[in-house]
C-alpha cells in the first residue's frame, strides 16, 4: 500500500526515464520482431563485448548500477584491463521490445536472435551473462553460438535433478540447503508459474487493467526473492528502481507478452540439453538454488563464487560483488578450444 501510494504520489518516472536516456540505445527488427537494446561502448577500444540478459520480473532496469563499473572501470576503482563493451537487450514481450505479436518466442529462438544481434554489431567474440531468464538464455548462447561466445557468467541458474539414480547421493550440505529451498518453491511459491505457463494471456487482461495489480504481481516476487536478511523489497532494492522496473512494464502494457514467455518454455523445461562446453562462470547469492554437480553435469564450470549476502536480483541488490565476479571468471586464462 505504501508503494501504490509512492508511485502514485511521490515518484517521479521523468526522472528516472533521463536516468534511463543517459545509455545509447537503438532498436533493431530480428525474425518479425522490434528488439531494444542498450549498446554502452567502453573508453578501452579493445573491451570484450558482454552482452547482459534479464529475467522476470526484471528488465534492463537491473542493470543501470553495473553498466558504468563494465564498461568504465577505471572510473570505478577498478583495472581498464577488466573493461567491457555492454550490450543489455530488452526480450521480446517485455518492455521496449513488446509486446510480441505472434507465438514462438521461446528460449532457442532469443538465442538466436541474441547471436544475430551481435552479428550486426560487428562483434566477432563476446561474453554472455544473465540471471533468472537471463541464466537460462546465456547458457543457449553457448549451445548455438559457440565460435563466437567464448564465455558464459550466470547467477540464480536453476538446476533440475533428472531423477538418474545416485544423482543426490553425494550433496554438500549447501546443496541440500538449497534443495530443500527448491523444493518449497514448488510447494508455496510456483502460484506465478502454474499461471503464467498455463494462462498468461487470461492474467494479461487483470495486471493491464489495474497498476496495482501490476505491481503486487511484481514486487511479490522481490519480497520472496531478494536477501532474506531484507524486510522489505525496498530494504534490498532502491525503491525507486523498483518502481522504474515496475513503471516499464506498466507503460509498456507487457504485462500479457512477457507472461508468455513462461508459456512457450514450459514446453520443454524438461528436456536434456546438450551439454554446453563453452567454459562457464556460476555466481550462487542468497535464494538461488544452484546445486554445484547438476550445474556441472550440464555445463563446463571453471569458475564458481557462493556469497552470504544478496539474493535473485544479483545487479540491483549487490552490483559491487556480480560486478567483481564477472571481471574474475572473464579474467581467467581459459584453455583455447
Amino acid at each position: 500500500q505504501g508503494l501504490a501510494n509512492y508511485w502514485a504520489s511521490g515518484y517521479d518516472w521523468r526522472t528516472h526515464e533521463a536516468r534511463l536516456n543517459e545509455f545509447t540505445q537503438y532498436t533493431t527488427e530480428i525474425d518479425g520482431q522490434n528488439v531494444h537494446f542498450l549498446h554502452v561502448r567502453s573508453p578501452q577500444p579493445d573491451a570484450l563485448p558482454l552482452l547482459l540478459t534479464h529475467g522476470w520480473p526484471g528488465s534492463i532496469v537491473e542493470f543501470l548500477d553495473i553498466i558504468g563499473p563494465l564498461t568504465d572501470p577505471a572510473s570505478h576503482g577498478g583495472d581498464p584491463a577488466d573493461a567491457f563493451h555492454v550490450i543489455a537487450p530488452s526480450i521480446p514481450g517485455f518492455g521496449l521490445s513488446g509486446p510480441t505479436r505472434e507465438t514462438g518466442w521461446d528460449i532457442t529462438r532469443i538465442a538466436h536472435a541474441w547471436a544475430e544481434l551481435m552479428n550486426r554489431l560487428g562483434y566477432e567474440r563476446y561474453g554472455a551473462q544473465g540471471g533468472d531468464t537471463g541464466a537460462v538464455i546465456s547458457p543457449e548462447l553457448g549451445r548455438i553460438d559457440p565460435d563466437h561466445a567464448i564465455g558464459i557468467h550466470v547467477n540464480n541458474l536453476v538446476t533440475i535433478p533428472s531423477g538418474a539414480p545416485g544423482e543426490l547421493d553425494e550433496l554438500t550440505q549447501s546443496d541440500q540447503q538449497r534443495l530443500q529451498l527448491m523444493q518449497r518453491w514448488q510447494n508455496e511459491m510456483s502460484g506465478y508459474i502454474a499461471v503464467q505457463t498455463t494462462r498468461p494471456q487470461t492474467l494479461a487482461y487483470a495486471l493491464t487493467d489495474s497498476p496495482v495489480g501490476q505491481l503486487a504481481w511484481i514486487i511479490e516476487k522481490f519480497k520472496e526473492w531478494t536477501d532474506p536478511a531484507a524486510e522489505l523489497p525496498e530494504d534490498a532494492v532502491d525503491r525507486d528502481t523498483l518502481l522504474t522496473n515496475v513503471s516499464l512494464y506498466w507503460l509498456t502494457a507487457t504485462a500479457g507478452s512477457s507472461a508468455q514467455l513462461y508459456y512457450e518454455g514450459a514446453k520443454d523445461w524438461f528436456t536434456p540439453k546438450q551439454r554446453s562446453e563453452v567454459p562457464t562462470g556460476i555466481a550462487v547469492f542468497p535464494m538461488d538454488v544452484t546445486i554445484r554437480g547438476l550445474a556441472e553435469r550440464d555445463h563446463n564450470v571453471v569458475h564458481w563464487s557462493e556469497f552470504d549476502r544478496g539474493g535473485h536480483f544479483a545487479a540491483m541488490e549487490t552490483p559491487d560483488l556480480l560486478v567483481d565476479d564477472v571481471r574474475a571468471f572473464f579474467r581467467t586464462p581459459w584453455p583455447i578450444r
